[in-house]
């Protein structure tokens, strides 16, 4: 008798299991600024230490990139905004891309912290859109 007055009237469905609701390219993008600010430091400074620890901090950085971009990825974005928006996939795979190894994570390269805020803007652009339809 418990039980079944304790139990759910109404089943939900949610993304995780707290559906927060919070989610904002934002986040990729602040950490993906530090990233480019780190870069522009570390070019004007020469001492090792403060350099050694530029590097350390610029690949945390673009490991939360990374990570905020997967959440979106995965978590906000549904098959219907896929369709609506086919060069999604592509968008992610070089915005995280360029957040490893081979881009911001791996690299001093200024060029490369440019193209991913760039990357992290066409997804804001989308994302923006699908929130506000």
């Amino acid at each position: 008798m418990l039980a079944r007055l304790l139990r759910p009237k109404t089943t939900v469905s949610a993304h995780c299991d707290l559906p927060c609701g919070v989610y904002d390219p934002a986040q990729a993008r602040i950490e993906a600024e530090s990233i480019k600010a780190i870069v522009e430091k570390y070019e004007a400074n020469d001492d090792p230490i403060f350099r050694a620890r530029a590097l350390i901090i610029k690949e945390q950085r673009s490991e939360l990139v990374k990570h905020h971009l997967w959440v979106l990825w995965t978590d906000y974005f549904k098959p219907p905004h896929f369709e609506k928006y086919p060069q999604l996939h592509q968008l992610f795979n070089e915005a995280t891309k360029l957040a490893g190894a081979a881009g911001t994570k791996g690299t001093l390269d200024k060029a490369k912290a440019e193209e991913l805020l760039a990357k992290i803007d066409e997804i804001a652009k989308i994302f923006w859109e699908t929130k506000n339809a």
